[in-house]
């Protein structure tokens, strides 16, 4: 009677453990996307989460698209919160099949974070933000 219900239900554990580490090591895609910080929270009932949102504006007076994504790394969360308001690039990983969301709202896990210097206007346009003037050497 115990090996008719324990071993099937411990097979059936270690069946579901594997299939979410391989998905939590896979990755569907990975890419970047550019734009302004314009929220994060850690959030979350049970398995917290930090869950952001990136405003992207492809050309002036054209709608923002907001991506929304999750991190799961503190130190990449406290990147991103030190430049909240500012343009960034995020580097992502894109997950898929993962059960609930207990592990993040969205399928896009943000990996790292880096500040953009440069604002694109349109394809061909960038402004390059103006750089203190070095100071005069006195002889």
């Amino acid at each position: 009677m115990f090996k008719r219900i324990v071993l099937p239900l411990v097979i059936l554990i270690a069946l579901v453990a594997a299939y979410i580490a391989a998905m939590l090591n896979w990755s569907y895609s990975t890419g970047d996307r550019a734009g302004w910080v314009q929220k994060l929270s850690h959030k979350g009932w049970l398995c917290k989460t930090w869950e952001g949102e990136l405003a992207l504006v492809s050309m002036p007076g054209a709608p923002v698209e907001k991506f929304f994504f999750t991190v799961y790394d503190p130190e990449v969360a406290a990147a991103i919160n030190r430049h909240i308001g500012k343009r960034v690039a995020l580097h992502y990983e894109q997950k898929v099949g993962l059960p609930t969301s207990c592990f993040g709202d969205t399928r896009y896990y943000v990996i790292s974070v880096v500040p953009v210097e440069d604002i694109s206007l349109s394809p061909g346009v960038v402004i390059q933000p103006p750089h203190p003037a070095p100071a005069a050497s006195t002889p």
